[in-house]
């Protein structure tokens, strides 16, 4: 009963497989039509679309097509007028300006601050290179390893976080109201 099951199983395996190439053999003769240039200077792989045209086969590479809508001359001449779309080439007013820095620098501010505290209780935990050991570290020393090269990663990750969010303060004009001194960090690792 079993090799009868078996049997069955391979022969829908084999069917299966025999369906996949069936189709990947269609599919590659299908899109292996071709690209055709008509005479209007289009281009098109659809069938339909070459309906009433004289169209020809491109061969011997790729074609590249960049596609640009046409303009009627009164659509054009109605161009060349300022736009009133509120979002092209917007001019921003300076209040509005200064309201938006005053913003970003915020966030970063708080995102300063935010980073200095993660960074000032990794260094609490570092304790200079050597950290308390926690339960099952006493009785493998690789844990406690692991777990040293972890915490020293991620102060050089934060140190190097909050060293580029003092850098976009000043380059922003915002300054620095740092808690932590960088080479208090430098040196701790």
């Amino acid at each position: 009963m079993k090799i009868v099951k078996l049997i069955r199983s391979y022969l829908w395996l084999e069917v299966a497989v025999l369906a996949t190439l069936i189709s990947l053999v269609y599919s590659s003769t299908a899109s292996a039509q071709g690209m055709y240039k008509c005479d209007d200077n289009s281009y098109t792989n659809v069938p339909a679309d070459m309906v009433g045209k004289k169209c020809k086969l491109v061969q011997g590479g790729n074609v590249s097509v960049d596609i640009k809508t046409k303009q009627s001359s009164s659509t054009q001449s109605s161009n060349s007028a300022p736009s009133s779309s509120p979002n092209k080439n917007r001019n921003v007013d300076n209040s509005e300006q200064r309201a938006r820095d005053s913003d970003a620098r915020g966030i970063l501010v708080a995102e300063l601050k935010k980073s200095e505290a993660k960074l000032a209780d990794l260094l609490k935990e570092y304790n200079n290179g050597e950290p308390e050991k926690l339960g099952p570290e006493t009785r493998n020393h690789q844990k406690y390893l692991d777990r040293v090269a972890e915490l020293k990663a991620s102060i050089a990750r934060l140190n190097s976080d909050v060293e580029g969010i003092k850098r976009e303060l000043n380059r922003n004009g915002g300054g620095t109201a740092g808690s932590v001194n960088s080479a208090i960090v430098k040196k701790a690792y």
